[in-house]
């Protein structure tokens, strides 16, 4: 069995999230995949957290990194599931399965896009959804992923006001 990873949220971004920088600069901009690691990994740490990122082209591939994100207790998943979040039940069914709190982000805001990708299953299994803040929207996301499991720059628990 793995060790608890408790201080650990997961990052995961599916297929063609690697071609981040190239691909379609106009909708997807300029930077790269590894830029976004290095924001979620600066992101994380401000709040006592460390950011395991992983890309995967696969479907099969995204679901066992959510299964190993549950058995090893990591605190949260953000995700963008790319095209997968409008088309598979999969991943979300192991979204809800592994019982993470998890945060969907898009770097361009699908809302404004081809209607086939209005619809997002990852979405739906997820406490918030984040789109068209660019890579900025992963900051974003392990900010409010933060606050949902109670945690405050500095790593400090948030404190409930009387």
């Amino acid at each position: 069995m793995a060790e608890p990873a408790t201080d650990t949220i997961y990052v995961l971004n599916g297929p063609n999230l690697n071609l981040l920088g190239t691909r379609e600069p106009e909708k997807y901009g300029h930077a790269t995949l590894a830029d976004v690691e290095t924001l979620c990994r600066e992101t994380a740490a401000q709040f006592g957290l460390k950011a395991d990122c992983r890309q995967s082209n696969r479907e099969g591939e995204l679901i066992d990194f959510i299964h190993e994100a549950g058995s090893r207790k990591a605190a949260g998943i953000i995700i963008n599931a790319g095209g997968y979040s409008h088309t598979s039940i999969a991943i979300h069914d192991a979204l809800l399965g592994v019982r993470i709190p998890a945060v969907e982000v898009h770097v361009t805001n699908v809302h404004a896009r081809e209607s086939f990708r209005h619809q997002s299953f990852t979405a739906r299994a997820a406490f918030a959804s984040l789109c068209g803040f660019g890579i900025d929207g992963y900051r974003l996301a392990i900010s409010g992923l933060a606050a949902k499991i109670g945690l405050k720059p500095g790593g400090k628990p948030v404190t409930p006001k009387a």
